[in-house]
């Protein structure tokens, strides 16, 4: 067994610990009051194509469905207004966020109407990217576009889906170069190790990269539930966990000439917001169908059922299906991965937050990580090495694998 399956296989264990969720009794939530900003997450489930290796909650697009949706949402905006909820940055991911921009931009208005915020993150596909929208989501404030592309190979287009809808890589490349330069950042979303992807493919998408030279690149690594795995290979192939380590080299090594890592898989050419807020934001609330938050020390999952969504809200209640309350060792533990998955922790600040020293809950993982040589220490700051890298997207891999099984239990099974 390598290295490498040994880390793969205690994240596995690790992450099932944390999904181990509970119905929730109460649909409340709540923070001590006084304590600084968070992020607020919200989600749009609705996509005009299911891609078949996508395993996020999304539905196919319904006007009327969407249109009851916004209005829900926005009623559960100021529920948690009421409660007396800080934000200072959102993130919305979906599905396709920009389906309906007409109530995309009334939402983002009513949250800035509410909440002092300084940052907005948005996700869209290459076919929203009109004069009209890019102009639009500019004035409401939003400072980091992300644009999901998973490659310019024709070919992987075609298999996975997008090339029908979002259209070739050429047309592809000449969406994302009128957004270019508009946003504070533009981050373009790409996938590595597709079964059918070979290294010649993941060099010429990486060439075009360098030559469109956007502000940050996020590649991740395939990420799918178990059921969406075997759809997948059903369609492309084997998926082979082999080859992820060669094309992830690549990559670093391709891209390190004009970027540097923002995190594990996430590189950038300036500081700023990325599509990974668990790094950023020690909590975040999650707003929106199929949503997952985290909240003083508790995470919680909303329904997945669209009209149980829109009829709680209605009601004045939150849409909480299930709930996991995490013990100080598993906050800490839950820290360490995330902070070490922006490359950094610095166990000062660890201990400012829990009022205790945290290094002696934290040794069987520092003296794991430092014996295969993924860690760099230097008094209370921890770093990852070169070869951390590579580890910390095994754990994080199959960290994102486990919320996404954990999505397919939610679709199939309600708490």
């Amino acid at each position: 067994m390598t290295a490498e399956d040994i880390v793969s296989y205690l994240a596995r264990r690790k992450v099932s610990n944390l999904l181990n969720f509970t119905h929730a009794k109460k649909n409340t939530i709540s923070r001590i009051k006084g304590e600084k900003p968070i992020l607020m997450y919200i989600h749009i489930p609705f996509c005009e194509e299911l891609c078949p290796y996508c395993s996020f909650h999304r539905v196919p697009f319904d006007k009327d469905l969407a249109k009851r949706y916004f209005q829900a949402l926005k009623k559960e905006i100021l529920i948690y207004r009421d409660f007396g909820f800080k934000f200072d940055g959102v993130y919305v991911g979906g599905g396709t966020p920009t389906v309906m921009m007409e109530e995309l931009l009334s939402t983002l208005h009513l949250v800035k109407e509410n909440f002092s915020v300084s940052e907005i993150s948005l996700e869209t596909n290459p076919n929203h990217l009109t004069d009209e929208n890019i102009r639009s989501l500019k004035e409401i404030g939003v400072k980091r576009l992300s644009v999901g592309v998973q490659s310019f190979d024709d070919e992987i287009l075609k298999s996975v889906q997008r090339y029908h809808k979002y259209g070739s890589g050429k047309a592809i490349i000449e969406k994302i170069k009128k957004a270019n330069g508009i946003f504070q950042t533009l981050n373009i979303d790409m996938i590595f190790n597709f079964p059918n992807q070979t290294l010649s493919s993941l060099e010429n998408d990486i060439k075009i990269i360098m030559e469109l030279a956007p502000n940050q690149v996020t590649y991740y690594p395939l990420m799918v539930s178990h059921r969406t795995r075997k759809l997948l290979e059903e369609k492309l192939g084997y998926f082979d966990l082999r080859k992820e380590r060669i094309f992830y080299d690549f990559i670093v090594e391709s891209l390190s000439r004009d970027y540097f890592p923002a995190t594990a898989w996430c590189f950038s050419k300036a500081e700023g917001m990325i599509d990974e807020y668990v790094v950023n934001y020690d909590e975040y609330a999650g707003l929106g169908s199929g949503s997952i938050g985290y909240v003083s020390g508790r995470a919680y999952a909303n329904t997945f059922q669209i009209p149980k969504y829109i009829s709680k809200i209605e009601k004045g209640e939150l849409p909480i299906e299930g709930v996991k309350s995490y013990r100080i060792k598993e906050r800490i533990q839950y820290d360490f991965l995330m902070k070490l998955f922006g490359l950094r922790l610095d166990l000062d600040q660890l201990d400012r937050k829990y009022g205790f020293s945290t290094f002696l809950r934290l040794i069987p993982e520092i003296f794991f990580f430092s014996a295969l040589g993924a860690l760099k220490i230097d008094g209370s700051k921890i770093s990852l090495t070169r070869k951390g890298l590579y580890y910390w997207v095994i754990m994080m891999r199959e960290f994102f694998i486990g919320v996404n099984n954990f999505r397919d239990f939610l679709r199939s099974f309600q708490l």
